[in-house]
């Protein structure tokens, strides 16, 4: 038994929503945005401290742009994702679509996730297993009030548009279909809405090479056919910098660095970010004498004073222990004024050794 749908309001496909502030206005803002969770129950009575998986993450997300968002497992980057869907309560901030403040409210939601769609990384559970392919495709416009002829109609548009054929993939069922295939049916879904901007959680992390390959490519001609915003989030960051224009670092809930895609993997100015980028597989022929990240992120529970990456950092100095970097423009010739990072190592007078002078 399917879940129920609406009256049929429409027969026309749906149309994308206009552009209210023009292409210099972002398409989403988001300021301050935390999410705290309660802490479960201990054994022996008492409470296990709340943890703040997001904490105060500020950004914007442009028109026409891919931002990717990296970090390690726990960082917060799904956490947030969640949030900007409108799929958790944030606990405070603000998330901003197109110049209008996002309502809770049922009609405010409505039209918001009409226009925000979302591709999760488990192609299979996020199908259900009992409708067809062009069934599962069409349920989206059907709850948006458009009549089942019509939709089925833009389910088959979009199979086309994501190289499956209808007339071969639309009567089949999820278990029938390959993990590439799903993941496709699953970016089709999310396009049936005709939505502006797109969050994809780890939409090739359970992909072979090859596949993973092809469903990247199909990403970027998708965003240049249907004019599409994107925020790719991605542990793996050979995938994020091939696709991405811009991108936004976590660690433990917050934003440590922000910057231009080609300015962050030439020269990161965070040591985190630096770490990470060294991780990656090396180039055959080189060795490494030591892991450039060593430990596990601290617990979100009881996390560290001042900057919260100290106990790991290589550059880790008494300062860094008792005060919190904030967020600020690279103190580095030549770097863009929209690269931040939030490392004293960067702001000149922080009292680390390695600080520019103060002016």
């Amino acid at each position: 038994m399917t879940d129920p749908l609406p009256a049929p309001l429409a027969e026309s496909p749906l149309q994308p929503l206009p552009d209210v502030g023009g292409p210099a206005q972002a398409l989403l803002s988001v300021s301050g945005l935390t999410k705290t969770f309660a802490g479960r129950g201990k054994l022996f009575g008492g409470r296990a401290g709340a943890v703040q998986a997001v904490s105060a993450v500020s950004f914007d997300v442009r028109k026409g742009e891919t931002l990717g968002i990296v970090g390690e497992s726990g960082c917060g980057k799904s956490t947030a994702s969640k949030l900007i869907m409108g799929l958790l309560e944030p606990t405070a901030g603000e998330i901003v679509f197109d110049g209008e403040a996002l309502g809770r409210d049922a009609a405010g939601l409505r039209r918001y996730r009409r226009q925000v769609q979302m591709v999760f990384q488990d192609s299979f559970s996020s199908l259900n297993p009992r409708l067809t392919i062009e069934e599962s495709i069409a349920f989206p416009p059907m709850v948006h009030g458009m009549a089942r002829k019509a939709a089925i109609g833009i389910a088959r548009d979009m199979l086309a548009a994501v190289g499956l054929q209808p007339a071969q993939y639309a009567t089949r069922f999820p278990h029938e279909l390959s993990g590439g295939q799903r993941q496709r049916v699953n970016i089709a879904r999310a396009l049936a809405l005709r939505p502006r901007l797109v969050v994809l959680d780890e939409p090739v992390s359970a992909l072979d090479k090859s596949v993973e390959a092809q469903v990247l490519n199909l990403l970027m001609d998708l965003k240049a056919e249907f004019g599409l915003t994107y925020i790719f989030i991605s542990h793996d960051l050979n995938v994020v910098q091939y696709i991405s224009d811009r991108v936004l670092v976590m660690y433990l809930g917050r934003v440590v660095e922000l910057g231009a895609a080609e300015a962050i993997f030439a020269g990161a100015a965070h040591p985190y970010t630096s770490a990470l980028l060294a991780s990656r597989p090396s180039v055959a022929g080189r060795s490494r004498e030591a892991p450039p990240l060593v430990g596990d992120p601290p617990s979100p529970v009881n996390p560290p004073s001042g900057c919260a990456f100290h106990p790991r950092c290589v550059f880790s100095e008494a300062v860094c222990a008792t005060t919190r970097p904030a967020l600020l423009p690279v103190a580095v010739p030549d770097r863009q004024a929209e690269h931040l990072a939030a490392c004293l190592i960067n702001q000149p007078g922080s009292g680390h050794s390695r600080a520019p002078k103060a002016a």
